[in-house]
């Protein structure tokens, strides 16, 4: 089976839309070209019994787990303490990121900078080779900033970790809408049960209307569904295929 994963987004200006997400999209292209499957993407706020009841859930229910966002000095990041909580153990002090943030800092830390030092007891710390602080990862749950940058760089740190089995893309644009469309798409998944079939229109593109975009970790189904597909479409109304 391929591997699931599960996003949690927090914080209250996600949901109050003073800051429009970036993690999860880019996160989703990633596992996505990984070859793991993105199960559910939950946004909720900064409040430790809702970040516990959430983890514990996608902890249950998915192979991988990401938060973004709740980590930092300040009274709003409580992010690690709802993770603790959803796992069942305190929060500790951890002396190595004690020791990272006084070298950081140059011995000017402050108390509240050193709460970036805690950690769910018994959480490892890893992908820190190519960046400044590494990520907790607790059990299965990884806990990411909500700083695009860092989140990324951090991924970029973590990624070979979660390559599975590839899932295999091809995109075929017509410039016939998804009424006329329809027929076809149906008909391909009749002989292609398997295949992971979208379609997108576009209505201010003036190149193409709809978008198709056929999907397997088989490439030799794929390839097959889309010669099925490109020999029963008119050939005039294939734009481009990739």
């Amino acid at each position: 089976m391929p591997k699931t994963a599960g996003i949690i987004l927090v914080g209250n200006e996600i949901l109050s839309g003073k800051i429009e997400d970036a993690n999860a999209a880019y996160l989703c292209r990633e596992l996505r070209a990984l070859g793991v499957d993105v199960g559910r993407i939950t946004v909720i706020p900064d409040e430790v019994r809702l970040i516990a009841d959430e983890v514990a859930a996608f902890s249950r229910a998915f192979d991988v787990v990401f938060t973004s966002g709740g980590v930092g000095p300040t009274h709003d990041d409580v992010t690690i303490e709802g993770v603790a909580r959803a796992m069942g153990v305190p929060v500790v002090r951890d002396p190595y990121l004690v020791e990272l943030l006084e070298r950081y800092y140059r011995g000017r830390v402050t108390e509240a900078a050193l709460r970036m030092a805690e950690i769910p007891e018994g959480a490892e710390l890893v992908g820190g080779e190519t960046v400044r602080f590494p990520t907790i990862l607790m059990r299965n749950v990884y806990v990411l900033p909500g700083v695009p940058e860092i989140f990324r760089a951090k991924f970029e740190a973590l990624r070979e970790r979660f390559r599975d089995q590839p899932i295999h893309l091809r995109n075929v644009f017509v410039s016939i809408g998804e009424g006329t469309l329809a027929d076809f798409l149906n008909r391909l998944l009749e002989d292609f049960p398997l295949l992971q079939l979208g379609s997108y229109p576009e209505f201010s593109n003036p190149e193409y209307k709809v978008k198709v975009t056929l999907e397997s970790r088989d490439r030799g189904y794929v390839e097959q569904a889309l010669a099925d597909f490109l020999a029963r479409l008119p050939a005039d109304v294939v734009v481009r295929v990739t």
